[in-house]
């Protein structure tokens, strides 16, 4: 007998389909946008020539362009400040990830850096403050892939063999203090949120970290309400404290490296809370 026409669809057996959305349908305040002050570009200049332009990013800059004009990107800052009608992104750092940026100023360049990229020539290292004591370097080499479990519609997770894709990144600890490390970090690959989501794998995540931190649903409270002092309790940093220190252009056949020292915010971290740190690291 077939069912009633009246009854409802079966709901697909599966995580993926009942996942909440990030931004659900309810009326919220737009925060302030970030907006980038002519003479703060100049600032953030690492290097620069005719065909590069690299720059030390603030944790609280987007890299792409948005609705908001060209000063509330680096990338349209960094327009303005060339007077070039495009700069080439060659890759992105997150909005609360700070470090080293490399941009193109031309389509060739920009085209040799993203497949040296791609074919994994480019040496990049970073620097993080990790909850608990890791004691010993250790190499995540686990698959990412999108986490179903989470409300959080682009998070990301550790996923099971033959699933997502394969992503191998290298934690050595630096320093201790107050039940936190300073730690160095390698990537041999580039996938989305790579470095929080192995961390948090490791059960070490990243200070100050709204998605992959204590609990995702604090970056849904973020979206909301902005930064609180609850927020400020569980997270101890207004941002996560993940900092691209080095980009290494040698592999890629340019003999550049390029370096970042640990901004203001997490150097205060550091002292706060009895961490030593160096003003650079290797690769």
């Amino acid at each position: 007998m077939s069912a009633p026409e009246s009854a409802a669809p079966p709901l697909p057996d599966d995580d993926y389909s009942r996942r909440a959305c990030a931004w659900p349908r309810r009326v919220r305040v737009q925060g302030p946008v970030r907006m980038i002050a002519p003479e703060e570009v100049p600032t953030w200049i690492v290097y620069e020539d005719e065909r590069l332009v690299v720059v030390n990013k603030p944790g609280d800059v987007v890299c792409h362009p948005s609705k908001a004009g060209p000063w509330s990107s680096l990338v349209g800052a960094l327009r303005e400040y060339t007077q070039l009608p495009t700069v080439h992104l060659v890759f992105r750092l997150d909005r609360e990830t700070s470090g080293v940026v490399v941009l193109a100023k031309d389509a060739k360049m920009a085209s040799r850096l993203q497949v040296a990229m791609q074919e994994r020539k480019v040496g990049k290292a970073y620097e993080a403050i990790l909850t608990g004591q890791l004691l010993a370097p250790v190499t995540v080499n686990q698959p990412l892939g999108d986490d179903v479990h989470s409300p959080v519609f682009l998070k990301s997770a550790v996923v099971g063999p033959g699933e997502g894709q394969s992503a191998v990144t290298h934690f050595t600890p630096r320093a201790h203090g107050d039940g936190f490390t300073l730690a160095r970090i390698v990537t041999e690959t580039g996938r989305k949120h790579q470095i929080r989501a192995h961390a948090q794998w490791l059960g070490h995540s990243i200070v100050g970290d709204k998605i992959y931190g204590p609990d995702s649903r604090l970056y849904l409270d973020f979206i909301d309400h902005g930064w609180t002092p609850e927020l400020a309790a569980k997270l101890l940093l207004l941002r996560q404290a993940l900092h691209c220190a080095e980009i290494d252009l040698r592999p890629a056949g340019l003999s550049y490296v390029f370096t970042a020292p640990l901004p203001p915010d997490l150097r205060e971290f550091c002292a706060g809370h009895g961490i030593a740190f160096e003003s650079r690291i290797q690769l």
